[in-house]
């Protein structure tokens, strides 16, 4: 498919401004369906920074990274999550009861999930995008203004590129959003996570358990070689305290939380602390600006969604930017943008509110509403259909599915 026509020096069919996750995917895949595409950003050749963090890859991300070409260098370290466990119970406890277990297959022989380092993704995403002929571009936008057909970017050194389209892929304080003139509503958690990797004494079989504790959710994910990725929500002050830890408090002190389903901890490397916000834009997008991952929503890791909400925002868009090109219409468009921003407004609404509002749900301390949000969960895990729903919406194949999340080319 050809380009949809601006060429020429500082010119492309859709500047992408981040190469985060959601930047260097979208960019491949566009890249991969014919459009120019050029991605900046800061951190675009150096060295990568200390990352202990793994993310959880749904069905729906791996088909859409196995459909762009990523995951042959991904699968090989990814560890499929074959089940979880939900506890809810209290420091003394030395056995927590578990109210939900979730068991199943997203379809016959794909697992739901799969758990994967977040350097080993980034650095098949940037590949991938280098293979598509992306155009990798160090550099800031430090402004944007509208141009007949398109608009302009005028970057930190001083240099400008237009483009048709320009998309917000800069995280969740992103300046493009403001350039746009899109406002956002949000809040910081009083909780951080602490990230870490542990080796554990006993199989996990492929099976995440998150506990909920009074503090927040410790979520222990499956890694290869019967590892594990440790995310540890806390408040402020008492993740800071504990970060700050040497390796033998810090490892009792985990231990006391994680419990023993499997058995001693052991920690398998450094940790970081991150802090935690909720955040939404008003718009999903502005005149030719378009927003993706967290510059459009950012959201508590409480059940490991926030990569996945941002790489279907990548694949609706790509849908309607490639669709749009191929009948000849202006990628960057009123129309082409309000059917992207029209997909993804309801999913992920329903999405940032829902996880929200675990939050609160599973961070008081009231012991009337525990008791019963104990016995909601051990309905539901009385109920095969509702976990069957559970799983596929989990799996990100619930709702308007777009194409790359449901394993096709674009």
């Amino acid at each position: 498919m050809q380009g949809s026509g601006m060429t020429g020096a500082g010119r492309t069919d859709v500047l992408i401004s981040g190469a985060g996750f959601a930047g260097l995917a979208l960019g491949a895949a566009l890249a991969g369906a014919g459009l120019s595409v050029m991605i900046v950003d800061p951190s675009l050749g150096r060295p990568s920074g200390f990352d202990p963090r793994a993310s959880t890859l749904v069905a729906g991300t791996r088909r859409l990274l196995e459909a762009i070409g990523a995951w042959d260098a991904i699968a090989s370290d990814a560890e499929p999550m074959l089940g979880m466990e939900i506890t809810d119970g209290r420091l003394e406890q030395i056995l927590r009861p578990v109210f939900l277990q979730i068991h199943g297959e997203a379809a016959p022989g794909e697992p739901f999930a799969h758990v994967a380092p977040n350097g080993l993704t980034k650095a098949a995403l940037l590949a991938t995008a280098e293979r598509a002929g992306v155009h990798l571009a160090p550099g800031r936008i430090a402004d944007l203004r509208q141009v007949e057909g398109g608009a302009e970017a005028v970057l930190a050194d001083g240099s400008t590129k237009s483009a048709r389209l320009v998309v917000a892929a800069d995280g969740a304080q992103s300046t493009l959003r403001g350039m746009a003139g899109i406002t956002s509503r949000g809040w910081r958690y009083d909780q951080s996570a602490i990230v870490t990797n542990v080796r554990l004494e006993k199989p996990h079989h492929g099976i995440a358990v998150q506990h909920f504790l009074e503090g927040g959710p410790l979520a222990l994910l499956p890694l290869r070689g019967d590892r594990a990725s440790i995310v540890w929500s806390e408040r402020k002050f008492q993740a800071l305290r504990l970060a700050e830890l040497d390796d033998a408090g810090f490892r009792d002190a985990l231990q006391k939380r994680a419990g023993h389903r499997f058995g001693q901890i052991d920690l398998d490397g450094r940790r970081a602390l991150r802090p935690l916000e909720f955040r939404l834009a008003a718009d999903f997008a502005r005149g030719r600006v378009a927003l993706v991952g967290d510059a459009a929503h950012a959201i508590h890791p409480i059940a490991g969604q926030g990569l996945n909400l941002g790489l279907r925002d990548v694949a609706a868009l790509a849908e309607s930017v490639v669709d749009a090109a191929r009948l000849g219409q202006d990628i960057g468009s009123d129309a082409v943008l309000a059917r992207y921003s029209g997909w993804r407004r309801f999913d992920t609404a329903l999405m940032t509110g829902a996880m929200d509002g675990l939050v609160q749900l599973f961070t008081t301390r009231s012991g009337p509403v525990r008791l019963l949000r104990d016995i909601g969960l051990g309905l539901v895990d009385r109920m095969p259909t509702a976990k069957r729903a559970f799983i596929r919406s989990a799996a990100g194949l619930g709702g308007e599915v777009p194409r790359l999340m449901r394993g096709e080319t674009l």
